[in-house]
């Protein structure tokens, strides 16, 4: 209720006694929705604060506030030097004004995501200056049109039937609320009379409390349950609302935020592990490629250029093997990748290992940053966490829409762009010198990037894989076998005049892959 009427008929002649006489030595701005007001006369200072950054629209009047050194900007030169002569409330009206003694009007209108201060000097009746350039209306904006005439008697309450919005439309969220809650909305129109006579008593009690719903703190002239705090000052009242929904709130937000992002950060690591460990496990347990490989060579002479699909007896196992060959595919071809596979067979064993191990330090890690944050009760603290821990830098950052999708795969991140654009973005921002880059061969799609910043060389099951993307963002997707070219990424250069998504390579390779989309075995 604190940019209500009912709230403001209390607070301004208050702020009228402790303003009269003060004057304007400074007004700046420290944010874009942020207005300071400087007051001061022979006994003491006093600041006006009005923030107005949707949805959190509050306003205090503190005794100190220190001025930042940068990002600071000087605004409303024309009030300086000015005189406060009182403050009043417009009448039925969300709004109120600071009277100067050249009769000038400083204007606190406080209509929701629409509030703004305006200066009007004396005598004139549109604005001079307002604070939020974007509300074109306001410039044209009559103060006294704002200042309205309510007819509160029993007949005009009856004529309207006893509709509250109509009779009273300065209540404001929180009286609505409580009428509801005394079953107003059913009930017979001497008994809504009855109750509208409650409510107005309650708001003519000069007692303001502060309250929280859903996590949000707000000011009521209401009994609450549970109050924070009661004051009968409202100038009190209204300065602790500031520090408990701007300070406390903003604190407890961004503290949430933090917690949700290491949160999921840290199912994604659990997640990763469950999925490797299996992956450990079938890949130990699976037939060595390598037997594969000596059934297919002991039986050469059964296979043929007209027939894909073998039915071999596997005599290691005594089972029989099922062999499916791609078109134009030899049988000694595929002997010879399931050799080569058996041979990064306990290379990948490895890498799978190693991938967990360090994924379950990091488990340990994030655990430990959760309990942190769950502990801190303070900006200051959540500053010293995150300069202690500027390895989560990104994570600690705002959501940011990125240009690439990304994968993992035993520790290598894999990134994939999104469109022709995003992969110029990619290239130009993101990606370091070392990473080796992807593209499917002379057609278009996706650029593919296997990040190796101060790595070892990649396993060739993490290039074939990152190929095999590549492959699946492209043209190709819908071949057998399709090539792809690989490099380092200091070898990829975008030349003035090229087509989006179009770069110049030197040094590539080519790798021959079938296309294969995410699965699995990568974790994205």
């Amino acid at each position: 209720m604190h940019l209500n009427f009912h709230f403001l008929q209390y607070l301004c002649p208050v702020l009228s006694s402790e303003f009269k006489g003060k004057t304007i030595t400074e007004c700046f701005s420290q944010s874009k929705d942020e207005l300071i007001i400087h007051t001061s006369d022979e006994q003491s200072e006093r600041f006006i604060r009005a923030h107005f950054l949707p949805p959190q629209i509050y306003y205090s009047f503190p005794g100190q506030f220190s001025r930042a050194k940068r990002n600071s900007i000087n605004l409303f030169p024309e009030i300086i030097g000015e005189t406060i002569q009182s403050c009043q409330v417009l009448q039925f009206e969300r709004a109120f004004y600071f009277e100067m003694e050249s009769s000038g009007i400083l204007l606190f209108k406080l209509h929701g995501n629409r509030s703004n201060v305006l200066w009007y000097p004396d005598g004139e009746e549109t604005p001079e200056k307002i604070f939020r350039n974007e509300f074109q209306e306001d410039k044209t904006l009559n103060w006294k049109d704002l200042e309205k005439n309510l007819d509160l008697s029993k007949e005009s309450f009856g004529a309207l039937d006893g509709n509250a919005s109509k009779y009273l439309p300065t209540l404001g969220k929180v009286p609505r609320e409580w009428l509801k809650n005394q079953g107003y909305i059913d009930a017979t129109l001497p008994e809504k009379w009855e109750l509208m006579q409650n409510l107005v008593d309650m708001l003519s009690t000069p007692l303001f409390t502060l309250a929280e719903k859903e996590g949000d703190v707000f000011l009521s002239l209401l009994p609450e349950q549970n109050p924070i705090k009661t004051f009968s000052d409202p100038v009190e009242a209204v300065n602790e609302l500031f520090y408990k929904a701007m300070v406390v709130g903003n604190f407890e937000k961004e503290k949430k935020q933090l917690l949700k992002k290491y949160g999921d950060e840290l199912k994604k690591t659990e997640n990763y592990i469950t999925k490797s460990r299996k992956k450990l496990e079938d890949l130990q347990n699976a037939q060595p490629p390598s037997q594969i490989a000596d059934v297919i060579m002991a039986n050469l002479h059964k296979f043929n250029a007209s027939q894909r699909e073998y039915e071999l007896e596997d005599f290691y196992t005594g089972k029989t093997l099922n062999i499916n060959l791609k078109p134009n595919q030899k049988a000694t071809d595929l002997a010879e990748n399931l050799y080569r596979k058996n041979k990064n067979r306990q290379i990948e064993v490895d890498q799978i290992t190693q991938a967990i191990q360090s994924k379950e330090n990091k488990q340990l890690e994030l655990e430990e940053k959760i309990l942190e944050l769950e502990s801190m009760d303070g900006f200051r603290d959540l500053k010293d966490f995150k300069k202690n821990h500027k390895e989560d830098k990104a994570l600690q950052k705002e959501q940011i829409n990125l240009p690439f999708r990304q994968f993992e795969l035993q520790g290598f991140s894999i990134w994939v762009g999104k469109s022709a654009k995003d992969n110029d973005e990619m290239l130009r921002h993101y990606i370091h010198k070392d990473d080796l880059w992807l593209h499917a061969r002379q057609v278009a799609g996706s650029h593919v990037v296997i990040r190796n910043k101060g790595k070892a060389s990649i396993p060739n099951f993490v290039l074939e894989r990152a190929a095999s993307l590549a492959a699946f963002y492209s043209k190709l997707k819908s071949d057998s076998l399709a090539p792809v070219i690989y490099t380092e990424a200091k070898f990829v250069r975008k030349v003035k005049g090229l087509a989006p998504g179009a770069v110049m390579v030197d040094k590539e390779k080519v790798i021959q892959v079938p296309p294969q989309g995410p699965s699995e075995d990568i974790i994205s």
